[in-house]
Parts: structure tokens; C-alpha cells; sequence
């Protein structure tokens, strides 16, 4: 591992045993059943959903690389998936504006475009914050040093700080007064008025449901092969229709509704950013990255 990685210890090197074992158990799951000649069983076992150990390990070792990362590297990338976030806001508000009329919340057609910013930033492996909760938890779980908890605190506050500034620069360029802004500017002004809607624990509510099930989706993509896609276009649509506040996603919409003179900075900040990422921070750290690193510590023990 490059980059400021961490040298391999013995236990690094246990785990990525481990880990090694567990993919070939998973691989081989199939290949003793007497029912099936040879090539149903190679069928079988590239079929097999891999075990919830195998899963965190994945999702371990991409924590590891992405704090082996330069402070630059993922300032940039970080950067990038905020202003790639931008495009589920402008896709909503196309996809409305395409509709009858212009609905209390999001409609169900509108709700399809939120998706488009998660896709790119998760196939594009982006830099999002909502998955650095879970991805990066899990090394400091595992490893238990303050060093690595130091490192992942750096990297989360790097990863909000350039996620926020690439909304902003959206937001920013869809205000700019061209004909394009200008045909969508009704729907983008309505749509903005969300973050804003919720008072302070009824955002945190729905930022802890997004959180959950934003950092779900991490968990289920290392078994979703060719569905990933399908994956988070599922999950993102549920936290669209069920109006759910997500810190990067919903700042597009606030940061464009303070700079369109709709919202203040206040609002923003005491509004919608504090209550969104407490919410989110508890919903992907406790009931994701918490539960499910409690629920396979047992196997992992029992391994020492």
C-alpha cells in the first residue's frame, strides 16, 4: 500500500489469510454435493453469495486503501463526487419539469433522477462521505489504534469539507444566467425549499434513515456483481420518495437555494447541515458500521 499506507503487520497479515480462506469457502460452495456433476458445482459456486465476514473484510480493506490515501488524492476525489452529486438535483428538476405540474416533495418520476449522482459518484469510485462512515469504521474497529482513528477522523474531514465545496460550485453554476438555468429555474427553486422544510430533529430523523440506508448500500455492493447499478439506483430511490436529507446529495439543493436569496447562510447551517450530518454520522456509523462489525467480531476472534 502506497501513499502514506501503513506497513503490514502480523495481524494484517492474518486477516488477509482469513480473508483469503473465507473467499475460497465461499467460492467452493457447491462443490461437495453429490447431486452435481462437475461443471454444475464450478456453476454453483460462482453463485454463491459470499459470507458476511468475506463481506466486512471487502469492505475493510477498501477503508485500508482509502487511508492509505494522499490528502490531495482524496481531496480531489472528494471534490469531484460533490460536484457529481449536483447532477441528481438538475436531473430531478428535468424529469419534473417534464411532468403535469410541479408536486408538494418529490414525485415518483422525479425522485429517479436522484439516483444519477449516486451512480456516477459510486461507479466512478468518488470520494463520498455517507460511504467513508462505513468503509473507513471498519480498519478502526479492527485495528484499534488511536493513529488509525486520527488518520480516519483526517480523512472524514477532508472527504465533508471537498464534498461540500464541489455542491456549492454546482449549485453556483446553476445559477448562472443562461437560457438553460433559466428554463429549469422554477422546479430547481422548489425543489431547493426541501432541505428546509423539517425542523431540527425531524431532519435528523430522516438524515439517520438515509445514513442507514446509504452505508446498507455499501454493505450489499461486494454481493451485487453485475446488479450494482440496480443496487443503488434502488436504495437512492427509496431515500428520494421517502424524502429522507442526506449531507451531500441535499446540500446541492440548500446551497442553491442561499445563493438564488431563497435560504440564508443560518438556515443552512443550523437548518439543514447540522441536523443532515448528525443524522447521517449515527445512522451509518451506529446502526450500520457498529451493528454489522458486532455481528462477525466473534468469527473473527475465534480466528486469533
Amino acid at each position: 500500500m502506497t501513499n502514506g499506507a501503513h506497513p503490514a503487520t502480523d495481524t494484517d497479515r492474518d486477516t488477509a489469510t482469513d480473508t483469503d480462506i473465507d473467499v475460497e469457502d465461499a467460492q467452493a460452495a457447491g462443490q461437495a454435493s453429490p447431486h452435481l456433476d462437475d461443471k454444475e458445482r464450478d456453476q454453483a459456486s460462482q453463485h454463491s453469495s459470499p459470507r458476511a465476514l468475506v463481506i466486512h473484510e471487502i469492505i475493510r480493506e477498501e477503508g485500508e486503501m482509502a487511508l492509505g490515501r494522499a490528502p490531495l488524492a482524496l481531496l480531489w476525489s472528494a471534490l469531484a463526487a460533490g460536484l457529481s452529486m449536483g447532477f441528481s438535483f438538475l436531473t430531478e428538476a428535468v424529469l419534473e419539469s417534464k411532468s403535469s405540474s410541479v408536486h408538494d416533495g418529490v414525485s415518483l418520476t422525479g425522485a429517479a433522477g436522484y439516483c444519477v449522482g449516486f451512480i456516477i459518484v459510486v461507479l466512478g469510485r468518488q470520494q463520498l462521505f455517507t460511504e467513508s462512515t462505513l468503509t473507513v469504521l471498519l480498519p478502526v474497529l479492527t485495528r484499534r489504534s488511536l493513529g488509525v482513528a486520527g488518520t480516519a477522523l483526517r480523512l472524514w474531514l477532508i472527504v465533508l469539507a471537498a464534498n461540500i465545496a464541489g455542491t456549492w460550485c454546482f449549485a453556483a453554476i446553476l445559477t448562472l444566467p443562461t437560457t438553460f438555468a433559466h428554463r429549469f429555474a422554477p422546479v430547481l427553486d422548489h425543489l431547493a425549499q426541501a432541505p428546509y422544510e423539517s425542523e431540527f430533529f425531524s431532519t435528523m430523523i430522516k438524515a439517520v434513515l438515509a445514513g442507514w440506508l446509504i452505508a446498507l448500500m455499501v454493505w450489499l455492493l461486494p454481493s451485487a456483481k453485475s446488479a450494482a447499478v440496480l443496487i443503488v439506483a434502488l436504495i437512492t430511490y427509496v431515500v428520494a420518495v421517502c424524502d429522507l436529507s442526506h449531507i451531500v446529495a441535499g446540500s446541492v439543493e440548500a446551497a442553491y437555494a442561499v445563493l438564488r436569496g431563497h435560504a440564508s447562510l443560518h438556515d443552512y447551517f443550523g437548518r439543514f447541515f447540522a441536523p443532515t450530518l448528525l443524522g447521517n454520522v449515527v445512522g451509518g456509523v451506529a446502526l450500520v458500521g457498529l451493528l454489522n462489525h458486532a455481528s462477525i467480531a466473534p468469527e473473527m476472534t475465534g480466528r486469533d
